[in-house]
């Protein structure tokens, strides 16, 4: 699985918004039903609202979805562990995320 891309945007009222894109490795990754942790490289501030693109190697379909960073733990030596929150999921979106969580890919 790839969280193909994670889009962080600033909070700002300005048009021009900072964005950061994330490429993530399956192994980085671990979907959970109400969320998603993963480990990166950058550390991302608490309450962030990030944009998600989640594809699945099995399935080529990607799900977008939005979330808010709940924590971010570690250092710049080892590495960060985020744990995003899911909010705003259609039924339709919430129930192939559960899939997705309930599979080997989770």
């Amino acid at each position: 699985m790839s969280a193909g891309r994670v889009t962080r945007t600033q909070p700002s009222r300005e048009a021009a918004q900072a964005a950061t894109t994330l490429n993530l490795p399956a192994g980085a990754v671990t979907i959970r039903k109400n969320g998603i942790e993963f480990a990166t490289a950058r550390p991302l501030p608490a309450w962030t609202e990030v944009t998600l693109d989640i594809e699945s190697p099995l399935e080529k379909r990607k799900v977008t979805c939005r979330g808010v960073v709940v924590a971010c733990d570690g250092n710049r030596h080892s590495g960060y562990r985020v744990a995003l929150l899911f909010v705003g999921l259609t039924p339709q979106t919430q129930q192939r995320l559960q899939s997705l969580s309930l599979s080997d890919l989770g």
